[in-house]
């Protein structure tokens, strides 16, 4: 079942056999999905890709040894293991479904992973219809940068059925530091727009406050200084004030669309679940302001420039 990647091994040489591994095919060749791409490449994966929006990415795989499919049935048929990374819901659903999808091109046996930031419900429809070929279906989204993809140091919230799990986890292994199995089907997407729900709350309400210390004539220095000595501190107001501080807009490199995207996708979620959502309403007003001003393309920690534009006011100039 698993493809030959032709690649020599020490342990071959005294006789060991060792387990091929897998043959992957990559949809999604972002920031992240180029990132993973090129670290399971480098950890010997044969890998089949096809192109999404980058195509520059794409070639890039493929100049490092990958093939490239032409539809995403013809990505499926060749792999033992089909990858996603998206941006939305309706992309992986786009990608999933009808004549060219993957569905159609997928073998009894196979499994396929999405590795994006999707809606919980979307995920269980797609997990009933890859059932229904005989194949396996997980949500594994992702936690960290695309930096840490490279280096094999990602968070990865990986749900599905214990087997589907047991199959998945060496690689999940070389592509991650902290490797977490959270639940069934649909838990990982769940876990995770609880978790950018909460960090792009946070990143939101940091901006905000290095825009009013410039408007309170406060230095952003000194407002670090003082709010990480307590227990304020953490990840994300480090990339926030990488920004604000040090003029390093790419510390995190997720852009206000895609942080939009998952706070609406919370409420979403709440409203499925029959619950209301307080706190997330601020977050997706000040990302959806800022988006219509001009910054969706840009990162969360450029929100500050945001909020110091919303107050009529000057950046203070990098440290």
């Amino acid at each position: 079942m698993y493809a030959n990647q032709g690649v020599a091994h020490p342990a071959r040489k005294r006789g060991i056999r060792l387990q091929q591994k897998p043959s992957i095919g990559f949809v999604g060749l972002g920031l992240m999905g180029s990132a993973m791409v090129r670290r399971l490449q480098d950890r010997g994966y044969a890998m089949t890709v096809m192109a999404n929006r980058n195509r520059a990415n794409v070639d890039a795989a493929v100049a490092r040894g990958a093939a490239e499919a032409k539809t995403a049935r013809e990505l499926a048929r060749q792999s033992d293991i089909v990858m996603l990374c998206m941006d939305t819901s309706a992309s992986v659903e786009a990608r999933m479904f009808g004549e060219t999808g993957i569905i159609a091109g997928l073998r009894a046996g196979s499994l396929v992973i999405d590795f994006g930031t999707s809606l919980p419900d979307s995920t269980m429809r797609i997990g009933e219809a890859v059932a229904a070929v005989g194949a396996s279906y997980m949500d594994a989204p992702l936690g960290r940068t695309p930096s840490h993809a490279v280096e094999g140091k990602l968070n990865i919230m990986a749900a599905g059925s214990y087997e589907a799990f047991g199959r998945a986890e060496p690689i999940f292994r070389d592509l991650g530091e902290n490797v977490f199995h959270v639940g069934p089907l649909g838990a990982g997407h769940t876990l995770k727009l609880i978790n950018n729900f909460f960090a792009m709350t946070t990143a939101c309400a940091m901006s905000e406050a290095f825009a009013m210390a410039d408007k309170a004539s406060i230095d952003r220095q000194v407002l670090y200084d003082v709010m990480s000595s307590g227990p304020l501190k953490s990840g994300m107001m480090d990339f926030i004030k990488a920004n604000a501080v040090d003029g390093k807009p790419d510390m995190l490199a997720f852009s206000i669309a895609n942080a939009r995207k998952d706070v609406g996708y919370y409420g979403r979620m709440a409203d499925g679940l029959g619950v209301p959502s307080l706190m997330s309403h601020a977050a997706k007003q000040a990302l959806s302001l800022a988006a219509a001003a001009g910054y969706s393309q840009r990162m969360v920690p450029e929100l500050v420039d945001y909020f110091v534009d919303l107050f009529g006011g000057k950046p203070q100039e990098p440290h």
